[in-house]
């Protein structure tokens, strides 16, 4: 009976938390969209599956040597990294002291944490080398811009005002999120708020970089968020579109745009 207990506590489903159990269901329905309803499957399938990684129960793919320190509770541990840190020896008081602390005093205590044997996973190796220098959204900048045909902008100039109705969303998205403040429901502060902001720009790379750099805290949730409703557009557009437009503007058939030379297009 010990044994099958031993066994039963060593199986990872029994330190499943509820957060885990939550975004291992987001991230299900992440694949399920990408593969059995196309919707972005580029997008949506490398998110799903990353997050499944992450969530896995007592893995740590995605924590960071300190972050396995806490996450392990031994109490001689905590109370070196809080001597260090001048806080309380227990979990959640070390976090907020490290959220408060420099990225000097966070490299220290996570050097300090390698040094107890603690090793970081695969995807915070990934994060810290692609993300958090700014390496990875640079490159997707680069992708996407030489995927980017001009051709349609250089024939109608005016649709530039569409690209300039982004910051519209950028700016009522940030205000939003620090409405939220107001009424008590959720503390942002403002480089969160601002980083949230830029999903009102529909800007994936923009919005990775900018969380990377303000928010790192918030960099998982807003990338999924900022991809998973670009990526569930034909869903979310339609009913939009019939809501303000007629059926006769909606037959309306566009000219076709004049042809753009090559030459045109390098100037």
């Amino acid at each position: 009976m010990e044994s099958l207990n031993a066994l039963l506590q060593g199986m990872g489903l029994m330190h499943l938390g509820t957060g885990q159990a939550i975004m291992l269901l987001v991230s299900l329905l992440l694949l399920w969209l990408a593969i059995a309803k196309k919707f972005e499957p580029l997008l949506l399938l490398p998110i799903g599956f990353g997050g499944l990684l992450s969530n896995i129960p007592e893995a740590g793919m995605a924590l960071t040597a300190l972050e396995s320190l806490l996450a392990h509770h031994d109490a001689g541990q905590l109370a070196v990294i809080a001597a260090k840190l001048n806080c309380a020896p227990d979990v959640h008081a070390i976090k907020e002291a490290l959220a408060l602390a420099l990225p000097s005093v966070q490299g220290q205590m996570e050097n300090l944490a390698v040094d107890m044997g603690y090793t970081p996973g695969v995807l915070a190796l990934f994060y810290k080398v692609a993300i958090g220098s700014g390496v990875a959204p640079l490159v997707i900048f680069m992708g996407v811009g030489a995927m980017t045909d001009f051709g349609p902008l250089l024939a109608n100039p005016r649709t530039l005002l569409l690209g300039a109705a982004a910051q519209f969303g950028i700016f009522a998205t940030v205000l939003g999120a620090l409405t939220l403040n107001y009424f008590g429901l959720i503390s942002f502060t403002l480089p969160q708020a601002a980083a949230i902001g830029i999903i009102g720009g529909a800007d994936g790379p923009t919005a990775i970089y900018l969380s990377g750099k303000l928010a790192p805290e918030l960099l998982g949730a807003i990338a999924v968020a900022a991809y998973s409703y670009m990526a569930l557009v034909p869903l979310i557009q339609p009913p939009i579109m019939r809501a303000l437009t007629s059926e006769k503007e909606r037959k309306i058939r566009m000219v076709q745009l004049r042809t753009v030379s090559k030459r045109e297009k390098i100037l």
